[in-house]
């Protein structure tokens, strides 16, 4: 297969740090085989949390990153570690917990429940990784004055799914996003009691890191995926993904900025 100028001496694997709960929400799947197919790259995915993934970027150790944690994304570009931000989708931020709710927090805004959770010692399970869920649920503490310690806060340094499946063991409350939370949930017992809220908002991004830090990064291959990411035909793929399974995409689409109208061309 004859490669094209602007790949010829480039690698043909792109590295991708991706946050969990797009891994864990099964979208990289329905997304990046096109894209392989399309363009002969391969795309090696490191699922991490958006805390790591932004270190790997600062090492230069990926290409380009998907990441859900926006003041983080912010410090990367000013950083100079990262460019060419760009929104990609949105989901929400839920809570859920044992359906006999011992600590009474069904319905009510998200600070209340954190609240009631804190005063009543009623066990609440934390991702402790420094992701973008971690990264807001430590932002809910912190606007409450309260520092979570103690028997009933449990940190699992664990991904979306894996503290899900603890927070379900301990009959406990965790933060988590919706498209996890639907993707994975059966069979586990835990119910969702608090959603809607505002704060709870949950919006990606996709960041190029920069090449001229980092010369030896796959600078093209990495340009030719966030433009797929943009395109027409994948964000219809996110549109549509989860609809129907669930009746409801996984992921809503946020505006595009200066979005290429169709996918790169195959070699």
């Amino acid at each position: 297969m004859a490669l094209t100028a602007s790949l010829v001496g480039q690698s043909r694997e792109v590295i991708l740090a991706t946050t969990t709960s797009v891994r864990d929400a099964g979208l990289l799947d329905a997304l990046l085989p096109p894209f392989e197919r399309a363009t002969g790259l391969t795309v090696r995915v490191i699922a991490v949390g958006s805390g790591q993934a932004m270190e790997l970027a600062r090492r230069g150790e990926v290409d380009i990153a998907i990441l859900h944690e926006p003041a983080g994304e912010t410090r990367l570009i000013e950083e100079g570690f990262g460019i060419d931000r760009r929104p990609l989708w949105v989901n929400e931020f839920i809570l859920v917990g044992p359906e006999d709710d011992p600590a009474g927090v069904r319905g009510r805004d998200i600070a209340r429940a954190f609240r009631l959770i804190e005063g009543r010692q009623r066990t609440f399970v934390s991702r402790g990784d420094r992701s973008g869920t971690h990264a807001r649920e430590r932002r809910i503490w912190a606007g409450l004055n309260i520092e979570p310690a103690g028997e009933w806060y449990r940190e699992t340094g664990q991904g979306m799914g894996a503290t899900l499946v603890i927070a379900d063991q301990l009959d406990a409350y965790t933060l988590t996003d919706d498209a996890t939370w639907l993707a994975l949930r059966a069979p586990r017992q835990l119910v969702v009691l608090v959603e809607g809220d505002s704060v709870l908002a949950n919006p990606y991004h996709m960041v190029r890191v920069n090449p001229a830090r980092f010369p030896r990064l796959n600078a093209e291959g990495a340009r030719r995926l966030a433009d797929y990411l943009l395109s027409d035909e994948t964000r219809a793929l996110v549109a549509s993904y989860g609809v129907e399974r669930f009746g409801r995409p996984l992921f809503r689409l946020m505006p595009p900025t200066s979005a290429p109208a169709s996918l790169p061309p195959p070699d």
